[in-house]
């Protein structure tokens, strides 16, 4: 029912090496760690053998799609007897991919499963091509004679909100000839990102440095994670200038991997006629351009508050000069606070105790029956994500744990993830239960709102007390700071390679540059950043993900804003948002949003946003005063 493939539920929401670290379980292998903290992936297919008898059982069925061509205007039947044979398509197609993917996310070293990606890839390309007539010839119709359709036959009403965006999109619709050489472009549209992947995750050779008590280590994403929070400044400054340094050894390689994709979304705009990349990226889920321009410019206005929390950073660290490669570095002296992840189960089934006993019997559940991979091991994709796709079973969550209180955070955010997939699965019938990216964040953010908000309550220290504020203070930095900045890098890299202006491995650096002095208050004096984070760009993964990251900022703020109501008890509040979380694609995600009490059409979520950031600072401010 979308533009882009019939593969709509195959939607991964990740936070990737924002969040990842690396430990001591960086060492073990998986058959050294215990079942209990490992995916039963068995849940899809009891083994690659029946994998590949599904995969072989699909691909027959493929071709019975051209049955429908020609008849799909002429009956209620007929258009009911097309969709429901793409909705089962797409089912079985996303359990196939979610089974190898994840596969192959445990050990990305693996060819294998790499292979078995392919396979797929190749056969979903061709199934886009032979299937590429079906919106075109429902488009020749008018729109009064599908509402008489489903009118008619009580069965297509759950397509309806396919149908009817469909209409509202059909100035981007292309003929059938035309949508079929579309889909046939899938075949290498995502080649940049996937170079990319394979490239970062598993061949960038990683350099060696030598740490200020002797020990020698390499530098990959996962030990930049966790050394770029030490403790000691001194090994912060030679990991940050290792690591960014072997980045701009690759600069051109990976300037052409991200002006790849960038081309990828021109092309895909142009051919729809769309007037520009982001248009052509928020047009299909009827999100107006305005909310991500005002969000760029509502970041842009409030840098003073970001310049604040900055100052304060500097002010607890004690430094003259806070430097860019101090932003992740504790804070609060001799705190150091370890969480085991069976400690951190037991926190988060009672921080989430607000919305409800159903909730949080599920949350158990996902952790209790191995729904979660947990712990690093080598070769394993970085970061985090939730995969809600598996529409008969459950979703799945990818961690890299290790023992962090940001680790903590992010299995909260993810479990919020798998709460709206399987909250939207069980309650949505298949087509209506794909849920928008724009609305996806909410459910995570929340879930670290209500995670802070539990563990202030119960620290009584003022250090930690200190350490728990300036932690969340960090996820305004990290989630509505930070990714505006990567929002308004990749609006930039777009506008100009749509305004003809050439993009290199040097002009990203160049642009990129310009923006995080900008936000850091570099030529202010309010925090220096050096040279080498020019290659911060090339570190982050979403900007292949087609004007992902803002969603990130937009979902913050009105998790801020849902979740204060709730936690004041406003029952309410809390009924709308547990629907939310249950009502999947039934409606856009701006209505949906309006629905759960918020409307991102206007600046109040930004605005109670800031004021919140600011009731932070004003608490930190008063227990540093007194200390």
């Amino acid at each position: 029912m979308k533009h882009v493939t019939f593969l709509t539920k195959v939607v991964l929401f990740t936070v990737f090496s924002m969040f990842a670290a690396m430990n001591s379980y960086s060492q073990m292998n998986r058959s050294e760690i215990a079942d209990q903290y490992k995916w039963d992936l068995s849940d899809i297919y009891a083994s690659e053998a029946d994998w590949r008898a599904s995969k072989d059982a699909l691909s027959k069925e493929l071709n019975k799609v051209e049955q429908y061509k020609g008849t799909l205007t002429k009956s209620a039947k007929n258009l009911l007897e097309c969709l429901e044979f793409n909705s089962n398509i797409s089912k079985e197609a996303s359990k196939l991919y979610i089974y190898a993917g994840m596969h192959s996310d445990l050990d990305t070293r693996d060819m294998k499963y790499t292979g078995m990606k392919q396979e797929l890839q190749q056969m979903f390309s061709d199934f886009g091509a032979k299937s590429a007539f079906i919106q075109p010839e429902i488009l020749t119709a008018e729109w009064e004679t599908i509402e008489g359709f489903i009118k008619t036959e009580p069965k297509l009403e759950v397509y309806r909100m396919g149908l009817e965006n469909m209409f509202r999109t059909k100035k981007h619709t292309l003929s059938e000839a035309e949508e079929r050489i579309m889909a046939l472009s899938g075949m290498i549209g995502g080649t940049a990102q996937q170079v990319y992947g394979t490239f970062s995750n598993a061949e960038m050779p990683k350099p060696e440095v030598t740490l200020s008590n002797g020990e020698k280590i390499e530098i990959g994403s996962s030990e930049y994670s966790r050394y770029r929070a030490a403790a000691n400044r001194a090994d912060r400054e030679i990991v940050f200038d290792a690591y960014w340094n072997n980045y701009a050894k690759f600069k051109a390689s990976f300037g052409e991997m991200l002006y790849g994709n960038v081309k990828r979304d021109m092309f895909r705009a142009k051919a729809r006629h769309y007037e520009s990349s982001l248009e052509a990226a928020l047009y299909p889920n009827n999100i107006p351009t305005s909310v991500y321009h005002s969000l760029v410019e509502n970041v842009n206005k409030n840098l003073p508050a970001f310049h604040r929390y900055l100052n304060i950073k500097k002010r607890m660290m004690g430094v003259d000069t806070l430097k860019y490669l101090d932003l992740y570095a504790p804070v609060v002296k001799d705190v150091d606070e370890k969480y085991s992840y069976d400690e951190a189960a037991a926190i988060i089934l009672e921080a989430l105790k607000p919305l409800g006993d159903d909730y949080v019997a599920v949350v158990k559940k996902a952790i209790d029956e191995r729904w979660i991979d947990v712990y690093p091991t080598p070769g394993k994709r970085s970061g985090a994500y939730s995969n809600g796709a598996f529409y008969d079973g459950h979703p799945f969550i990818l961690l890299n744990y290790t023992d962090q209180y940001n680790d903590v955070s992010t299995m909260a955010h993810e479990l919020g993830h798998t709460m709206q997939s399987y909250l939207s699965n069980k309650k949505q019938p298949y087509p209506l239960a794909d849920y928008e990216i724009f609305v996806a964040e909410v459910a995570s953010t929340f879930n670290e709102v209500l995670l802070f908000n539990y563990m202030l309550d119960k620290v009584e220290n003022d250090d930690l007390k200190l350490s728990l504020l300036m932690n969340w203070l960090d996820g305004f930095k990290g989630t509505l700071f930070r990714q505006t900045q990567f929002a308004e890098f990749e609006l930039k890299i777009h506008e100009a390679a749509e305004a003809g202006k050439p993009l290199t491995g040097d002009t990203f650096s160049e642009m990129y540059t310009n923006i995080v002095n900008a936000y850091y208050g570099h030529n202010e004096g309010v925090c220096h950043v050096d040279d080498y984070i020019s290659m911060e760009w090339a570190f982050i993964p979403h900007f292949y993900y087609n004007f992902y990251v803002y969603q990130y900022s937009t979902s913050f703020t009105a998790s801020i804003s849902l979740a204060e109501k709730v936690l004041a008890g406003d029952k309410k509040t809390l009924e709308n948002y547990l629907n939310f979380l249950a009502a999947g694609g039934s409606d856009y995600p701006i209505e949906l949003l309006k629905a759960a009490g918020v409307d991102m059409t206007s600046a109040e979520p930004f605005e109670k946003t800031i004021e919140a950031m600011n009731r932070v600072m004003d608490e930190i401010e008063r227990i540093l005063d007194k200390k």
